[in-house]
């Protein structure tokens, strides 16, 4: 049953996250949200493998970690307008 409320909640996270980054007043905002989902979706997945006992999951869940952040040093690097190698 607390799976389940952590679930709602991670994807009600998920949801206003897509709507900051439909309306984000400014770039760096919309960048902060993508960052954001992509935090709650490796939260998702990792809730996920806890559920299943899967440990599949988790391997999705680092991988997806790991190329959330790369894509936000990269987006940052582009909004501030420098090259990706200063």
């Amino acid at each position: 049953m607390i799976f389940q409320v952590y679930f709602w909640l991670l994807l009600l996270c998920c949801f206003l996250c897509i709507y900051r980054i439909g309306t984000g007043p400014t770039p760096p905002d919309r960048a902060v949200a993508i960052d954001v989902v992509g935090t709650v979706v490796v939260g998702i997945s990792a809730l996920y493998t806890v559920i299943s006992g899967n440990d599949f999951y988790i391997n999705v869940s680092i991988s997806w970690a790991l190329l959330s952040f790369i894509g936000t040093v990269a987006l940052s690097k582009f909004l501030e307008g420098k090259r990706f190698d200063e």
